[in-house]
């Protein structure tokens, strides 16, 4: 390493690190609340429960972050590719020699130790796309460019729907927060939104109502324009199109739900339909994750209080509920004060990657944050019914020791180069 590559304290961003550190010793008293039970002798360091593990976790994270810190700054830019390349190839040997948990071949296992390539496959794909993008001819705009991009994105997301986890494969839909950041036309982010809001609205009220609508819309307008005698060729084309393609989408919900998606995958949409026609069944998560929240009130019942958490009524609380434990015990109080830290790491992110001097560094800072965001919003979201249950872990809090390694490279990554970021070749 050249002299003067090493980072210096002063130059790195004490505030992302000190909102990342509280973040994960929260999650780690948490997952320990989880567990808790004061009729047995438990120790918060005991290796076998999940809170000694998540401690281990917790240093070899330490141990990588180290790494990256002294690592030359260029690293990550001129060995982009190489990432990316790596993590796809273990995406495909975990579908040929994985094994299969909670129904998804997404794990390899060694002894007593579990390695989960998909939450490693996130960082590798935005740097990937930081690296795709720096070149100066590239234009997100072109219809080309926008070809290369969604085989960047969407060769790790298929690899990973074929392991069976769709809801990690969900998540490199946030890449198109980056993609809109770097002139991508909001017409094509609007087109997605509009599609992702119809899906669900057919999923609330059936498609008989919405395509009822669309059509008496459409009637109106028309009639309008005969009215005005505004009616031209080109706006009847214009729109039957915006009429029928909606229709299309509409009409193709009912295939996706029945026909793509497996068992599990269709009560997790029923859940988030109406959690209440089935509170024995598959609503049954959603439902006692609410109960748990509410059952907090302002304050929460107090650190290893929680009683639904002591009876197991929250499945996966560790792990994809955790917030539930925060809302229970900590009440609406610690349930803000968490959400605040996460909009503040969010907006710390961005602040970061606007900053950057190099191209590359900014639009791996943007991949960051909107991963993060994605996390942080559907993980939280999926707790109190807003969003169907995908299985997604909360950044740094849930249990986890791949997603809290990879999230503690994901933010560090950035940070190194944050902190060179004078010495960056600007692009």
């Amino acid at each position: 390493m050249k002299r003067g590559e090493d980072v210096k304290a002063s130059k790195l961003d004490w505030v992302t690190i000190l909102i990342v550190a509280t973040l994960a010793i929260a999650g780690w008293l948490n997952i320990y609340a989880v567990v808790y039970d004061s009729q047995v002798d438990q120790n918060i360091f005991d290796i076998t429960q999940n809170s000694g593990k998540q401690l281990l976790w917790m240093g070899i994270s330490v141990i990588a972050v180290s790494l990256i810190m002294i690592m030359d700054f260029r690293f990550f830019d001129s060995f982009a590719y190489g990432f990316y390349g790596v993590v796809i190839s273990l995406l495909i040997g975990v579908l040929l020699l994985g094994t299969v948990v909670s129904g998804s071949k997404s794990w390899f296992e060694f002894g007593f130790v579990r390695f989960q390539p998909a939450e490693f496959a996130k960082f590798a794909t935005a740097l990937a796309i930081a690296k795709f993008l720096v070149k100066p001819q590239i234009k997100v705009d072109n219809l080309k460019t926008i070809a290369v991009l969604a085989m960047i994105v969407g060769l790790p997301a298929a690899l990973i729907v074929l392991q069976g986890d769709t809801g990690s494969a969900l998540v490199f839909g946030a890449f198109v927060l980056v993609l809109y950041r770097e002139g991508l036309s909001p017409v094509i982010v609007l087109i997605g939104v509009i599609a992702v809001a119809l899906f669900v609205l057919t999923l609330l009220f059936g498609p008989t109502v919405l395509i009822g609508a669309l059509i008496l819309t459409g009637v109106a307008v028309f009639l309008y324009w005969l009215i005005t005698r505004k009616v031209t060729p080109k706006r009847i084309w214009t729109l039957l199109f915006v009429v029928l393609i909606p229709t299309a989408v509409i009409l193709s919900v009912n295939w996706v739900v029945t026909d793509l998606m497996q068992p599990h995958q269709q009560n997790r949409v029923k859940a988030f339909v109406n959690p209440e026609a089935d509170p024995l069944g598959y609503g049954y998560n959603v439902t006692q994750s609410k109960i748990a929240i509410g059952s907090g009130g302002f304050f929460g019942k107090g650190f290893l209080e929680g009683t639904q958490t002591k009876f197991d009524f929250v499945p996966e609380q560790s792990t994809d509920f955790i917030f539930c434990t925060i809302g229970e015990e900590h009440g609406w109080l610690g349930s803000f004060i968490l959400i605040a830290l996460f909009v503040t790491l969010l907006l710390r992110i961005v602040f970061i990657a606007e900053r950057q001097k190099s191209k590359f560094s900014r639009v791996y800072g943007y991949g960051v944050a909107a991963i993060l965001f994605f996390h942080f919003m559907v993980n939280i979201g999926m707790t109190i019914g807003l969003f169907p249950v995908i299985g997604i872990p909360l950044p740094f809090f849930s249990y986890g020791g791949s997603s809290l390694l990879a999230f503690s490279v994901l933010i560090f990554i950035l940070l190194k180069m944050d902190a060179h970021r004078m010495q960056m070749l600007v692009r």
